[in-house]
């Protein structure tokens, strides 16, 4: 995976200083979690060697990355964007019947993305920056088709896609289901804010992206972040702010607000 030119966040200086923020504690995560328990290993630096030679050699590997940083909220890129605070106890097994429940729909208009974005202490600001995590990685047409073939019940097409592309999709898609398409098309490799310049020329590929143009300040941040600098700071701050929202603390499986209902060994 390979970020776009310019970044538009700092670099660590001193402990605690990344992308313009204080990140040192975030309610309870810090850096250098390990560093009582594991002094002699640096933790964080083994994590990030390891991931870094391997996403060298799979460029698709980041977007996989970036998706369970929703769940478990580690991921780098070949640039350091933002220091990850550690500490996170979200349990020890992956469901998959877990795994779609607190994620927003590809097919949500904004009332319901405003309202999933809400119900995390997030707003409108972090849900158009966060979208652009599209950028990177691919779909497949079955996540489409009825958006292509089927989008008021009668043989149509969602009318917000661009016309020449909704029919280069529709060839696409015709046949099967499994067919491979880019996110973010010719800069599915690339983490930049071109995913805000396809968004505005009505070619995101799912109803989710389009739907940031329906809403006034969504679409004006649409605009924005076709600037590479001000979507890396912007996402910055929203990918902390939403590591910080839920997550699992000290020796009980504790979410923030909930009781406890059992303990990590």
């Amino acid at each position: 995976m390979r970020p776009g030119k310019g970044n538009g966040h700092g670099d660590r200086e001193g402990d605690k200083e990344v992308g313009g923020q204080n990140q040192g504690d975030t309610r309870g995560l810090k850096m250098k979690f390990y560093e009582k328990t594991c002094p002699n290993v640096d933790v964080e630096k083994i994590v990030e060697t390891i991931t870094w030679k391997n996403a060298s050699g799979n460029p698709s590997l980041g977007a996989k990355l970036l998706r369970m940083h929703l769940h478990d909220c580690f991921v780098t890129f070949q640039k350091r964007m933002w220091e990850v605070p550690l500490g996170r106890r979200d349990g020890r097994s992956s469901l998959a019947s877990e795994a779609f429940k607190n994620l927003p729909s590809p097919s949500s208009n904004f009332q319901i993305l405003r309202k999933d974005f809400d119900d995390k202490g997030l707003d409108i600001r972090d849900l158009v920056a966060l979208s652009g995590a599209h950028t990177l990685g691919i779909t497949q047409c079955g996540m489409i088709s009825t958006r292509l073939f089927n989008f008021t019940g009668k043989g149509d097409t969602d009318p917000s896609i661009e016309k020449s592309y909704a029919e280069a999709l529709r060839s696409k898609c015709r046949q099967r289901d499994g067919t491979v398409l880019e996110m973010d098309p010719g800069s599915s490799k690339f983490f930049d804010g071109n995913y805000y310049k396809i968004v505005n020329q009505k070619k995101g590929i799912f109803e989710s992206d389009a739907t940031l143009l329906t809403n006034n300040f969504a679409s004006s941040l649409v605009k924005e972040f076709e600037d590479n600098n001000k979507f890396f700071a912007a996402f910055t701050t929203s990918m902390v702010k939403m590591e910080a929202q839920v997550y699992l603390l000290g020796k009980m499986k504790e979410r923030l607000g909930e009781s406890a209902d059992s303990l990590i060994k």
